[in-house]
């Protein structure tokens, strides 16, 4: 595949894969945690919400980072690190509680399937852009 096509196509599965903790963030903040159907609570509303907020964050650093995508390959391990750690807690979540709701099952699919995918794939395209 033709490097300019090829980060072009990383570029554009980066962005959908933002639009995921960008609306989990924007939910999270706007619903805490009635977003998951929980009665209101305001430690635990505060605690959804400012975890939502480093969603939104990370969401925002990765789109940072698409426009020149071949250069970012520092900022996007970083983040990538972050989501993976986070997907890893889930995991250890569903070993020792059994599997949540499927949304939470699409977030941990995301966290430890699609972004190290598209962090392999990144340093991929760096390397052809050398």
């Amino acid at each position: 595949m033709n490097r300019i096509v090829e980060k072009r196509f990383l570029q554009a599965l980066m962005i959908i894969g933002c639009l995921v903790p960008l609306a989990g963030g924007l939910g999270g903040i706007a619903f805490a945690a009635g977003i998951f159907g929980h009665p209101a609570d305001v430690t635990l509303d505060s605690h959804v919400r400012y975890l939502s907020g480093l969603l939104l964050g990370l969401a925002c650093g990765f789109a940072s980072a698409i426009p020149a995508i071949e250069k970012n390959g520092y900022r996007i391990g970083l983040l990538a690190a972050l989501v993976i750690t986070g997907g890893f807690a889930r995991l250890y979540g569903v070993l020792i509680d059994g599997w949540p709701e499927p949304v939470m099952i699409f977030a941990l699919v995301m966290e430890l399937g699609f972004v190290p995918i598209l962090w392999l794939w990144q340093r991929r395209v760096a390397r052809q852009w050398m």
